[in-house]
């Protein structure tokens, strides 16, 4: 038998056609802005000054990013974000899961005051103030946990990972296992856990993105400079660079610190976006199936 195909109408080659230009000016609109700071970054400060990057790098220069790195300050501050964005980002997972899980079994007692309870979390909040003092009576002022625990779990998370967990790991899964002498916790460990890789990858993504881009609690609780995250850090090296006026008396002197001040915001932005545009690719396709299963609502 001689396969037949279906022709396409002119109406939906012509819509077809409508809808790459619309996804290929998108995708110029969006890599535009990425490529230019990319190229404005390694090249010299004066061509950025002048407007002569367009989407190339024009006179290739590092300066840049050796103004960055000549701050001993931005390797501590990597460090520590380094730091915590590995341990911050295990602590939500693991507690994220802890009352996911639970909450998804319908034989758990309990779980519609629970999650009422954190969404009701979701509508209202202690304040700023609350906050910092439940920080400081609990003695966790200018300290790694100050970063850590008062992020520790979020409930739009639980809410995805919870709606995953009913949708792929059915009942009658666990009470097989339990036949076969099989433990709550062996369960999870060996079962629940290697099925549930794309939702761990989504929630990973998330929180790790969380803590890298963490500013705020930094700025709030603590004041050793020693645990600055980078973040506060590369703040503090744009203030710093900030061209003072009345202590400059050379004109030349005074425009290439201006220029040199104006591309340090673009080596910055190079610096703290690279990690996660590096991390994306290898968890993207389980962070689509994570995010089109766990979005879908009771």
């Amino acid at each position: 038998m001689s396969q037949q195909t279906i022709k396409d109408s002119g109406s939906d080659r012509l819509f077809i056609i409508f809808i790459y230009l619309f996804l290929t000016a998108v995708l110029v609109v969006v890599l535009y802005p990425l490529v230019y700071i990319l190229s404005a970054s390694l090249s010299s400060p004066s061509a950025v000054a002048a407007g002569k990057v367009w989407l190339l790098p024009v006179d290739f220069s590092l300066e840049g990013f050796k103004a960055v790195f000549s701050q001993s300050s931005v390797l501590r501050g990597y460090a520590n974000t380094l730091f915590y964005t590995t341990l911050g980002t295990t602590i939500n997972i693991i507690l994220t899961i802890m009352i996911a899980y639970p909450l998804s079994r319908k034989t758990f007692v309990g779980r519609g005051i629970i999650m009422f309870l954190l969404v009701f979390t979701m509508l209202f909040e202690g304040g700023l103030i609350p906050l910092y003092l439940t920080v400081k009576n609990l003695g966790m002022l200018d300290s790694i946990w100050a970063m850590l625990l008062p992020n520790a779990l979020m409930v739009w998370q639980v809410i995805i990972a919870r709606t995953f967990f009913q949708m792929t790991i059915p009942e009658e899964l666990s009470e097989a296992a339990q036949l076969d002498g099989c433990s709550d916790l062996a369960f999870m460990l060996k079962i629940v856990l290697p099925l549930s890789k794309p939702i761990v990858a989504v929630l990973i993504l998330m929180y790790a993105v969380f803590h890298w881009n963490s500013y705020f609690e930094a700025l709030m609780f603590l004041s050793s400079r020693e645990l600055y995250p980078l973040q506060l850090v590369l703040r503090e090296i744009v203030i710093m660079n900030t061209v003072d006026i009345s202590n400059i008396t050379d004109v030349a002197s005074y425009s290439a610190q201006l220029n040199l001040a104006n591309q340090l915001k673009y080596s910055l932005i190079v610096l703290t976006t690279l990690p996660i545009l590096l991390i994306y690719p290898f968890v993207q396709k389980h962070f689509v199936r994570g995010m089109l299963i766990g979005s879908v609502k009771e």
